[in-house]
């Protein structure tokens, strides 16, 4: 099977050396041998099943329980990620995309100690790309102090697809990372970790899946404390507003001829070969969400992940208080610098695309007066131009991530939880490029994941070739993030106490080079944003019944 055989130590040589030295651990599925690393003091276990992925016309129901074997599974990397847009720059072509693709990756550091602390860790990309060691975080490992496991999860259509039929009833990447998480507290002892002490952490899509697994149902107790790194489970591109209306623009991207019936939509879906599902790109939308993400489910009679939408539940309180390491980088929206000089010219032309799409209006005259209020606020009224180009990085950080975290806070706030660790991540290094038509430079989106884990480099440079300072820097973010996984503070030597928030965005900690303990992280931005959801937010709903087969809509 794909999941590998034992491989012959002849394939290494007559000797095993230190850089291959195997260890064995036995799960509840079949015992498993992974390798030392070549470079860290750990063991790197990959390409564990954890969960079965239905093929065919059942591709986008949820997982089934994974296979078991005898013999031993040499864990090793065999480069499988989820189907998706193969084109993505950070996907390399060595990988191999299939449709049964749900595997862990377990690492562990060389110690003696057992119980120890572990974090899942749950990777970006918009739910419609990324694999599970997209990022790897074999230097917090080798620490000696946790244990980490990343994985691959179903991503667009497969993934997030939601009609409320029986055959796609939608979240199925949300429940293979329930998966994941009752895997891991069934067999993360095995490997030397403590299933009662599990942090979920994430970056990105990633980070609003961690948001959304904190208030669902589903995944109450499998983890006790919370990183969400650029993202939250109220950002607009968290969940789906309207999955019918999505799933109907999704296929007219892959040639699909309109239909209002529902069954034509599911028949297309489940009879398309899974390249040609992945192959719509929604990555540069202006209204900045990617169609297909999770969703509030119908009651079909079947385990849901969410029956109703966050904002209700977090309204309510009915969700665990637990402690939670909450942020975003000072510069969100340099994840749409690329397209600055397209998108300026449309901001100009017709500023209403640019609406996040969870907000509703009665009429388009009411929508075009918000939109003229919007663009005032961040543009003076003044055209949008190069000179402009700070205000448009700040439109793009408040509504996709910012103000959606800070909204958020409030209601955790609300519900009693005293444990909110709220920061800004803004330190930069002089590797780190101007922006256009400035003198400055920012914190693009994620950049402090990239700091804290292994893979993609912001700096562009190897660990080697770094400076000191930013070596430094690397040190110090990788030991408050431990010290949270461990402890539950988010606390390090060389910053100041951190305290948890007590109000909308106060106190927060200003992460840079001198880091600083501030009051009011963006207080006037956000709160004209507060007021403009107060009126005019549309709650997501679970796709429409039928009738006679046809879309309610």
């Amino acid at each position: 099977m794909w999941f590998g055989v034992a491989i012959s130590i002849l394939l290494f040589g007559n000797v095993l050396t230190k850089e291959t030295e195997p260890r064995v651990v036995v799960t509840a599925q079949g015992p498993v041998r992974g390798y030392r690393d070549p470079n860290e003091d750990i063991f790197v276990f990959y390409g564990i099943p954890y969960a079965t992925a239905p093929t065919g016309t059942q591709r986008f129901k949820a997982p089934l329980p994974p296979p078991k074997w005898s013999d031993l599974l040499d864990a090793v990397d065999q480069d499988i990620i989820c189907p998706q847009i193969a084109a993505y720059d950070f996907i390399p072509k060595t990988k191999t995309m299939q449709e049964d693709c749900l595997i862990a990756n377990v690492y562990v550091p060389e110690t003696s100690k057992k119980n120890l602390p572990v974090v899942v860790y749950v990777h970006g990309g918009g739910f419609m790309i990324g694999h599970g060691n997209m990022l790897t975080p074999k230097k917090l490992v080798n620490s000696k102090k946790i244990i980490a496991v990343t994985f691959n999860y179903r991503l667009g259509a497969h993934g997030f697809l939601c009609l409320g039929t029986e055959d796609i009833p939608g979240n199925s990447g949300m429940k293979d990372q329930v998966a994941l998480l009752r895997w891991v507290k069934q067999n993360i002892e095995s490997f030397g970790g403590n299933p009662h002490d599990v942090t979920i952490s994430g970056q990105s899509a990633g980070a609003a899946s961690v948001a959304l697994l904190m208030i669902s149902k589903m995944a109450k107790g499998l983890f006790n404390k919370v990183i969400p790194e650029s993202g939250d489970s109220l950002s607009p591109f968290s969940v789906q507003v309207n999955p019918i209306h999505n799933a109907k623009e999704y296929a007219k991207l892959l040639g699909f001829v309109d239909s209002s019936d529902i069954s034509d939509l599911e028949t297309f879906y489940k009879n398309a070969s899974y390249e040609f599902i992945q192959s719509g790109n929604v990555l540069y939308r202006t209204d900045n969400v990617f169609l297909l993400a999770p969703c509030v489910e119908r009651d079909i009679g079947e385990e849901r992940f969410f029956e109703e939408d966050p904002l209700s539940i977090l309204e309510r309180g009915d969700f665990e208080n637990l402690p939670i390491l909450l942020g975003f980088d000072n510069m969100e929206g340099l994840m749409r610098i690329d397209i600055f000089d397209q998108w300026k010219d449309k901001m100009n032309t017709n500023f209403k695309e640019f609406i996040p799409p969870d907000l509703e209006f009665s009429n388009d005259e009411e929508m075009y007066d918000i939109a003229k209020t919007i663009k005032k606020m961040y543009f003076n009224d003044e055209p949008v131009t190069n000179d402009s180009i700070l205000s448009y990085i700040n439109y793009f950080t408040d509504t996709m991530f910012a103000c959606p975290a800070l909204r958020t806070i409030k209601y955790l706030l609300k519900a009693g939880n005293n444990h909110v660790y709220l920061y800004e991540y803004s330190y930069i290094d002089e590797s780190v490029p101007m922006i256009p038509h400035t003198k400055v430079r920012g914190a693009n989106h994620c950049a402090q994941s990239a700091t804290l884990f292994d893979g993609i480099n912001i700096t562009h440079l190897d660990e080697s070739d770094i400076s000191r300072s930013l070596r430094n820097w690397k040190k110090t973010m990788r030991g408050i993030w431990l010290n949270f996984i461990t402890t539950g503070k988010p606390e390090y030597y060389d910053i100041p106490k951190w305290l948890p928030v007590r109000d909308y965005g106060s106190p927060y900690m200003a992460l840079k080079e001198g880091s600083e303990l501030k009051e009011s992280l963006l207080k006037d931005r956000c709160l004209f944003w507060e007021e403009i959801y107060k009126k005019y937010y549309k709650r997501p709903v679970p796709p429409s019944r039928t009738t006679h087969n046809r879309v309610d809509l």
